[in-house]
């Protein structure tokens, strides 16, 4: 789509805050008023809209992008979402604990150890712990205590957590992201430990590194968003 608009700017409304074009406001895909829930997020949005070039490019909007799926998807059928990232602590990456060798084992419980235990004293959720990939069934109090954690968000931070817990593989990461209990750079490094180690055995897999680094960049990205939420 050719740019129709020569300028861009951010505004206080009623509810909130939007990005006008030209005077108009933005409209979501769906055709909803796009309202954002803090100023420097609109601005940032505004930004994006401002830098455009003759052609408009989406993939260069993230945050705008993601407040359209906060909107448009997630406000519209938020349980839905709720229960998409709750299913990752039932298989959360967390609780997959490899027996050897010794250097990995302590990698993952440094890592690890520290967020199950915040996960415990926050929100009385205690995930069992397994060796190997075999599947372990988690307490089903656990898994509802996460549930009502995520229920709890707005739609814009649900669809942080719910980018971040598919880019982690973990919900547990997810949420402690979302809640500010970890940095995007912590979340990356947690999530990326078994490819870390496997590169440093193995050498280095062109592919392999090329998801790690998309994983480093989504979990920054969504950091950022919720920076901008706060």
């Amino acid at each position: 789509m050719k740019r129709f608009y020569k300028s861009a700017e951010a505004r206080a409304v009623e509810g909130g805050y939007e990005v006008s074009l030209d005077g108009r406001p933005v409209r979501t895909p769906g055709r909803q008023k796009l309202t954002f829930p803090s100023a420097k997020l609109a601005e940032a949005s505004a930004a994006e809209w401002s830098a455009q070039g003759e052609t408009l490019d989406m993939a260069a909007m993230p945050l705008t992008a993601l407040s359209y799926a906060a909107l448009d998807r997630i406000a519209e059928d938020p349980s839905r979402f709720v229960d998409d990232v709750t299913r990752f602590a039932a298989t959360d990456l967390l609780c997959y604990r490899a027996p050897t060798p010794p250097k990995l084992v302590t990698r993952q419980a440094d890592a690890w150890d520290p967020l199950l235990a915040w996960l415990l004293e926050c929100y009385g959720a205690r995930l069992i712990l397994a060796e190997g990939i075999m599947p372990v069934d988690q307490p089903e109090s656990a898994v509802a205590a996460i549930r009502q954690a995520f229920a709890a968000l707005d739609p814009f931070r649900l669809t942080a957590a719910h980018v971040a817990s598919q880019a982690a593989g973990s919900a547990v990461i997810a949420l402690a992201l979302v809640e500010g209990e970890i940095t995007p750079t912590t979340a990356a490094d947690a999530a990326q430990i078994d490819d870390d180690w496997q590169l440093e055995q193995w050498g280095e897999d062109e592919e392999a590194r090329e998801l790690m680094v998309r994983r480093r960049s989504d979990l920054e990205e969504i950091g950022h968003f919720l920076s901008l939420l706060n």
